[in-house]
């Protein structure tokens, strides 16, 4: 018996030796393959792992090969490009800014930069997909999403680069909302009323302006400040006078025998004169 086995362990292990022994001479035989083949094969080939197979990295890996046995042709270009695409649609997105901004590097004038940049941008923007997430990748995919509204205003990618910037601008004001929201409710109405402001003064043209004022009344009159709530109401009713949060608003201050209008002198005031009056001196 113990004869046997040590047979069937012999077997085992040379049946092992030859297949490792086969994988290895599969590789050098594909890596041989890849370089007795066209640019055009190559990425073709990439192309084809790309849509059909819908192997990502393989694709990328490929068009990789493309770029360092054909550097200079005019397939090392495209394939640069689509590697950067490759790795975006698998989700690297270090891998794919990296490839987009050697392309940008390379080729500035080139009728892809445009699509490189937008690819770049795309691999912030992304990731931002949670308020609570590092609110960093949304300043970056700012910058990135301007730079394509800047640099390209005529391009393909220019009109979904502004949408974008739109959103992710709303995103940053969400997130100041949720912070202040969370200061309001534990009582730190200090602290509240900073982020409300920010959201008041920097973030006007998002859709969380009404809720930021309304969250000002609220603040204000919890702090007796009595005026500053006024003056916040004042302006939330001028510009969303058929918002639920003028409603809110409104019901607060008469419950306090107060009225909305402009009182005082404090920054509020200055955006009552500069929104409502137009005064901007």
């Amino acid at each position: 018996m113990a004869r046997g086995r040590s047979s069937f362990r012999t077997v085992g292990i040379l049946l092992a030796l030859v297949l490792v022994t086969a994988c290895g001479r599969g590789e050098r035989n594909r890596e041989r393959e890849i370089e007795e083949m066209s640019a055009q094969e190559i990425f073709e080939q990439a192309e084809f792992e790309l849509e059909n197979r819908r192997k990502a990295d393989e694709a990328t890996r490929l068009f990789g090969e493309v770029e360092r046995l054909y550097p200079y042709s005019e397939f090392a270009k495209r394939a640069l490009i689509m590697q950067a695409f490759g790795y975006h649609k698998d989700r690297d997105y270090e891998n794919s800014r990296a490839a987009a901004q050697r392309y940008i590097d390379f080729y500035p004038a080139d009728e892809d930069a445009a699509y490189a940049q937008y690819l770049l941008a795309l691999s912030y923007y992304d990731q931002i997909d949670k308020i609570g997430r590092d609110q960093g990748l949304t300043f970056q995919a700012l910058q990135s999403l301007r730079t394509v509204i800047e640099r390209y205003p005529d391009s393909e990618y220019a009109r979904s680069a502004i949408l974008k910037f739109d959103l992710a601008f709303d995103h940053l004001a969400a997130k100041e909302m949720e912070i202040g929201r969370y200061y309001l409710a534990r009582g730190h109405y200090t602290a509240a009323i900073n982020r409300f402001r920010v959201v008041v003064e920097q973030f006007q043209t998002t859709s969380h302006t009404a809720e930021a004022l309304h969250r000002l009344v609220e603040s204000y009159l919890s702090l007796g400040l009595n005026a500053e709530a006024q003056t916040a109401a004042a302006i939330l009713g001028h510009n969303f006078q058929s918002s639920a949060f003028y409603e809110d608003s409104y019901a607060l201050l008469t419950g306090r025998g107060l009225a909305p209008e402009a009182r005082g002198g404090g920054w509020l005031a200055q955006i009552y004169r500069q929104t409502v009056k137009g005064q901007w001196l």
